[in-house]
């Protein structure tokens, strides 16, 4: 076997250093056979639905908290679902920064709401703007609302809101938002998916 000067000089480092190493009492073997953690063991994993685009790609959501009452788990980790028939665990990346979203200062995390000719957003409650959503709706359409046409035909017909889907939601979702809408006489209906 022929060995170069470099070579040889490479041997012998590498047994000077190890026989080192093993006579301070360290021994990689050791070392390299201790089983560490799973950063992921002590989560609680949820799944869900990207919120970005139409597509509807499905989400792993680990959140590290002790599950106790009043004591809200925070979001560690964010990945794409195996097991989802869209995306099949893979994420385009803007879902991949999903994580930084959740943890963003500029985050809102509750409703605001800015009166007529002020110039300050003010937070309310939720119970607050769904009440709000809700009266404006039912006065616009007492307001607006068609129940016969020009013929005397009964057409119940609400022309001047609309309503716009998330096309991310199930079929499910999708089929009770539709009828929802149109039980109210909404003739503008479309989906996230065509804007």
């Amino acid at each position: 076997m022929q060995v170069t000067r470099r070579q040889f000089f490479k041997i012998c480092a590498a047994g000077v250093g190890s026989s080192s190493l093993v006579a301070l009492g360290f021994a990689p073997g050791e070392a390299l056979a201790e089983v560490r953690a799973f950063k992921l063991a002590r989560t609680t994993e949820t799944r869900n639905t990207c919120p970005y685009c139409s597509v509807g790609c499905g989400l792993l959501i680990y959140s590290l908290g002790d599950k106790a009452k009043n004591a809200p788990g925070e979001i560690m980790h964010i990945e794409g679902d195996p097991d989802h028939p869209v995306n099949r665990g893979t994420l385009c990346p803007k879902g991949a920064g999903l994580l930084d979203f959740v943890h963003s200062p500029g985050r809102l995390k509750q409703p605001e709401y800015r009166a007529p000719g002020s110039k300050e957003w003010t937070p309310i409650s939720w119970d607050d703007a769904f009440t709000r959503i809700a009266k404006l709706m039912k006065d616009d359409r007492d307001k607006n609302f068609i129940a016969k046409n020009d013929k005397g035909e009964t057409v119940n017909r609400w022309v001047s809101t609309g309503m716009l889907a998330a096309s991310a939601s199930s079929n499910e979702t999708g089929y009770l938002t539709q009828k929802i809408a149109r039980s109210l006489g909404m003739l503008a209906f479309d989906n996230q998916a065509r804007v």
